[in-house]
């Protein structure tokens, strides 16, 4: 089976050529599905999550030309995810690491202001993506597993071959880089 380039997925999506959501979802569709049952853990909401996300993609390609088609499918899909959770108020989804996290997060960039819509700010989401590109590749690749795939510490762990506890300290140390990196940069 013959899977296409991004550059020729993106071009179809320019053409208006509907096989652009076809061929999306044959390359990337399993990958949008498991970083939104990560967050919502219901098959049926994250298949939902899934559509979503690929009509969105229509409606934003173009005019938007991703550099990086599957990172601009996975934020797409954790954003609809996320909004699900949001608009749900299912504080249990997602074995509570969706609060979990943002309790996390809140030791950096909370002082008592929603952390959602903090994290989702783009001018403080440059300044973190430029913090975690500056980041040996583990720790930020460790980072972004925890913070923007929502992946718990022992999907991690095992991912690495680390103990929980390992990665658990790994995040905590990256936090407080992060929280130093914002205070520099006067976010705090």
């Amino acid at each position: 089976m013959y899977i296409m380039e991004d550059t020729e997925i993106i071009e179809m999506y320019f053409s208006r050529d509907q096989k652009a959501v076809e061929e999306t979802e044959k390359k990337y569709g399993g990958y949008c599905f498991a970083i939104a049952d990560r967050i919502l853990e219901n098959r049926e909401d994250s298949e939902e999550c899934v559509n979503d996300t690929l009509l969105s993609a229509w409606n934003s390609i173009p005019p938007q030309r991703p550099k990086f088609l599957r990172m601009f499918l996975a934020k797409l899909t954790r954003n609809k995810a996320l909004n699900r959770i949001k608009a749900d108020t299912a504080k249990k989804r997602g074995n509570g690491e969706i609060p979990l996290i943002y309790e996390e997060l809140s030791e950096c960039v909370g002082d008592g202001r929603d952390i959602e819509s903090e994290l989702l700010a783009k001018e403080l989401g440059k300044v973190v993506k430029t913090f975690v590109s500056g980041l040996p590749e583990r720790d930020g690749d460790i980072f972004a597993r925890r913070y923007f795939f929502m992946e718990s510490v022992k999907e991690i762990a095992e991912g690495y071959g680390m103990t929980p506890a390992n990665v658990s300290v790994n995040l905590n140390r990256t936090r407080a880089k992060l929280k130093t990196f914002l205070d520099n940069e006067g976010y705090l």
